[in-house]
């Protein structure tokens, strides 16, 4: 019974502790689920706090990105400025250099006629170019207008005339005086000299101001140098450059048309009464009167009478027999026939090469003036370069005929000797047909 009491009263703590548990649970639930709400609030506050400030943040972000952009597009710009301003400040040294050197240059070149130009370092420039300018404008014009002055000048024998120089502009003049008037020439140091061709009339239009449809004049570049007279060029100075080998060509030349003179005199000869001779021949032959022929030709000279004569003597005996005789008698007259025809062609290939050698010996003597002179003064490589020049334009003048005449000789010969054959063949044919 005391257990069961004992146990009773176990049992019965047991349930009022549960019961203090319990409550004890629902307070502490119930202040946890306030609190999870409160905490709710607070995130979802915090949560729509962040995202606004996110918001602000992005927004800020993006107007600094625009700045940036701005700031950058800003940067290329003064960049470009910076160059181009370089430039600018590069051009403006340039120019200045440039406006330097121009003035440098006025003053040498306005000097030399007496017009002063300031070329310091302090000079107003743009001032200072202006005026050089000005004076350049006013000096043009007076060089490009005609003028008319006293001077004196050179004649051709060298003594001195005094009269009237008229100016035209600064690269021509003529010169009157009492005796002598015409165009003037550069003598050195700012003289002149009496040109050596005849422009009286030109001078004297100048000097009165009168316009000529043609007008003589000698164009200068300076006074400072002499200027040589001009000699017209004649047939014995282009001789004379040839130098020695030219004149060997020319000798050969004569040499070559005198034996064509010759050649032509003997083919003349030899070919001369062809067919005079065959025609008396050939009528005595047909008419059965064959041994007066003979007879007939006996007056006529020549080659050709000669083989017909030949023929005509044996002319009896057999074919094979005639024919060797007319080739024999054809072919002795042949060296007569054919007398100096090699030779004017051997002349005929001699003289271009002969024209080549002056050509090879006159640049020797080109190269050695330029070994020794160099090449400052074009007239003294003038005399190798003619003689180059003129050899081979000799060698060519005489080596063309000889050669065309030469061969046309070589042909009239060859003819002549087939005229010859074909009369003496044509004789014995007549006689053998009579014969028959």
């Amino acid at each position: 019974m005391q257990k069961i009491l004992i146990t009773f009263l176990l049992l019965m703590s047991t349930l009022l502790s549960a019961d203090e548990l319990y409550n004890a649970y629902q307070k502490e639930f119930t202040f946890l689920k306030a609190q999870k709400s409160e905490l709710q609030k607070r995130a979802a506050k915090e949560k729509a706090f962040q995202t606004k400030e996110l918001a602000k943040a992005k927004a800020k972000v993006q107007r600094l990105q625009n700045r940036l952009v701005e700031l950058s597009q800003t940067n290329q710009n003064i960049q470009k400025q910076i160059e181009k301003s370089g430039v600018m400040l590069d051009d403006k040294k340039s120019n200045k250099e440039i406006s330097a050197s121009v003035l440098i240059q006025a003053a040498s070149l306005l000097g030399d006629y007496k017009i002063h130009v300031d070329d310091s370092k302090n000079a107003d420039i743009i001032a200072v170019m202006q005026q050089a300018f000005e004076d350049a404008s006013q000096l043009y014009k007076k060089l490009s207008s005609r003028q008319v002055v006293d001077g004196k000048f050179y004649l051709i024998d060298g003594t001195t005339a005094e009269g009237k120089i008229v100016k035209i502009g600064n690269i021509a003049a003529y010169g009157i005086s009492k005796n002598v008037a015409g165009t003037l020439a550069p003598a050195g140091n700012g003289e002149y000299k009496i040109w050596n061709k005849d422009t009286t009339a030109d001078a004297q239009a100048m000097l009165a101001g009168k316009k000529t449809k043609e007008l003589k004049i000698f164009i200068y570049e300076n006074l400072d140098k002499d200027v040589e007279y001009t000699k017209e060029k004649t047939l014995q100075d282009t001789l004379d450059g040839g130098g020695t080998i030219g004149y060997i060509i020319l000798a050969l030349g004569a040499l070559g048309l005198l034996l064509i003179l010759l050649r032509v005199i003997l083919l003349t000869l030899a070919g001369s009464n062809v067919k005079k001779i065959t025609d008396i021949v050939i009528k005595k032959v047909e008419s059965g009167k064959a041994n007066e022929a003979l007879d007939a030709v006996k007056g006529f000279k020549g080659a050709t009478a000669r083989v017909i004569k030949a023929t005509l003597r044996n002319i009896d005996r057999d074919r094979d027999h005639i024919e060797d005789i007319v080739t024999e008698n054809i072919l002795n007259e042949s060296s007569n026939i054919d007398r100096f025809g090699n030779f004017v062609l051997v002349l005929a290939a001699v003289a271009p090469l002969l024209g080549l050698l002056g050509t090879v010996t006159g640049m020797i003597a080109t190269f050695d003036i330029i070994t020794t002179h160099g090449t400052g003064d074009p007239k003294l490589l003038s005399g190798g370069i003619s003689e180059a020049l003129v050899t081979t334009m000799l060698g060519l003048i005489v080596a063309i005929p000889l050669l065309l005449l030469g061969n046309l000789l070589s042909g009239w010969a060859q003819s002549i000797k087939d005229s010859m054959e074909q009369s003496a063949l044509h004789i014995v044919n007549l006689f053998e047909i009579n014969k028959a």
